[in-house]
């Protein structure tokens, strides 16, 4: 979002501020991997336990168009900007919630990262040679897909927004676009009753290279 021009503005906890920003590869002091992270956006670092720390909050929040937070569920809410109450802090406000399994459901409180999401959503199962091991992909696309579908959800509520003047809450998780990415393997083995059976098959897609054409 930032990238495309809106001021974005990133709440860093104290003492210490985003972790990321100890990462390496450090030049002149700097994480790289934080600098390609959050290029063009605004940081502030505040101890939201403080009740200074809140008030910084709660005034972002009155002017803010949108509000995005990727705790555990339930911890928005325990810090005092839950849904309902930012809500009734700015009725225009979209806020979206980001995690690795969504906001309710049986796995939505355990903690997760990019490879636990692909584990779970049965990607890794389908990465690798079909005699050896599943695999984690090279490339952290759960959370990058997670991010790109956060910004599709803001957009669709933003132009909700225009349209009836109230905002409203989305929602992402990584899970959800790992799961979506498996193309053809959940409904051919769905609509075949079990019959195709996906299965690690190296670089190779053989429902796809196999089609007649």
């Amino acid at each position: 979002m930032a990238e495309m021009g809106a001021e974005v503005i990133k709440v860093e906890l104290a003492p210490l501020g985003d972790q990321g920003r100890y990462l390496p590869t450090m030049k002149q002091n700097r994480s790289g991997y934080f600098i390609q992270q959050n290029t063009a956006k605004k940081s502030l670092c505040l101890d939201i336990n403080r009740q200074e720390g809140k008030g910084l909050i709660t005034e972002l929040l009155r002017k803010a168009d949108v509000m995005v937070e990727n705790f555990s569920p339930g911890v928005i809410a325990k810090l005092g900007f839950g849904w309902e109450a930012v809500h009734q802090l700015n009725p225009r406000l979209v806020m979206c919630s980001v995690s690795a399994f969504g906001q309710t459901g049986p796995l939505s409180r355990l903690p997760g990262f990019d490879f636990t999401g692909q584990a779970y959503a049965g990607v890794a199962s389908m990465v690798g040679d079909p005699d050896g091991a599943p695999a984690l992909m090279g490339v952290a696309l759960g959370d990058v897909g997670a991010g790109m579908s956060a910004l599709a959800a803001i957009n669709a509520a933003l132009f909700y927004r225009e349209r009836t003047g109230t905002g409203t809450r989305v929602e992402s998780c990584l899970l959800d676009f790992l799961f979506r990415g498996h193309e053809v393997n959940v409904e051919m083995h769905s609509i075949s009753g079990g019959a195709f059976k996906p299965n690690r098959c190296g670089s190779p897609l053989p429902p796809v290279m196999n089609r007649s054409v």
